[in-house]
């Protein structure tokens, strides 16, 4: 059985990290490869870079910071944001990403999904799902920093995905993002019934016991941010919670 696995998320906006509420309210955290690199030596298992304004600005991903990191870190490394072509996920894995994560730009074009996981195979294929609850019960897909209303169910959505070539989901709960309230619970159970591929938890991580509930859930790797960077939770203290729950943990020497 895989190791559950812990991943840092970086939200970068004109080459530095932030981090908001609801994708709002902005505020600078710093250099995201430094980071990045603290991040590595506390026992992440993965580093995810989302460029969280390519979309709505209408411009690629940030390709130095990717470079800049991937010649410090060594753990994956996920870059999303404004990959709107092939060109551009090679572009990003050139630059040293071992994933490329495609978002708006997947939900107007679905063909890129497709065109990315043949070129380069689907483990290297992760789809963002920015899923907002609806008044019928249900989530609906949201594009551009969660202002755009698509009218796509989430799971649905998430099938296809998966059937275009997706080898992973990346499913972010709009309304818990940055509330530090917990993961959408339901949210992760109705699309771990509907697909097979891993599942990355994201959105209202607040406590050691929230990733828990997340794998629980079904989610094969939990997401943090905010908790992380102002160091409310560490990545020791959740990985130990995480083994004392029985799950499967990669551990390493600083960080054990």
């Amino acid at each position: 059985m895989p190791s559950a696995r812990l991943i840092v998320c970086l939200d970068v906006r004109d080459g530095r990290t932030v981090k908001g509420t609801r994708f709002e309210d902005l505020v600078d955290l710093g250099d995201p490869v430094d980071m990045a690199a603290g991040y590595e030596a506390a026992g992440a298992d993965e580093v995810v870079f989302l460029d969280i304004t390519a979309s709505t600005e209408g411009r690629s991903t940030v390709l130095d910071v990717a470079s800049r990191t991937a010649a410090e870190v060594f753990i994956p490394l996920v870059i999303g944001g404004g990959i709107r072509t092939l060109d551009d996920a090679r572009a990003a894995l050139n630059a040293g990403a071992d994933k490329v994560c495609l978002t708006s730009p997947a939900v107007e074009r679905p063909e890129l999904i497709g065109e990315v996981a043949v070129a380069f195979g689907e483990q290297c294929t992760v789809a963002n799902l920015d899923a907002a609850r609806t008044d019928a019960g249900g989530w609906e897909v949201r594009t551009h920093m969660a202002t755009g209303r698509t009218g796509l169910d989430v799971v649905e959505w998430a099938v296809e995905c998966v059937d275009r070539g997706a080898g992973e989901l990346l499913v972010t709960s709009v309304d818990r993002d940055g509330t530090r309230s917990g993961y959408d619970l339901e949210l992760l159970k109705a699309v771990r019934d509907a697909v097979a591929v891993p599942i990355i938890a994201s959105g209202g991580a607040g406590t050691a016991a929230h990733v828990i509930e997340a794998f629980e859930a079904g989610a094969d790797a939990a997401l943090l941010a905010g908790a992380l960077h102002d160091t409310t939770l560490s990545i020791e203290e959740i990985k130990s919670a995480m083994l004392d729950a029985g799950l499967r943990v990669r551990t390493t020497t600083s960080a054990s």
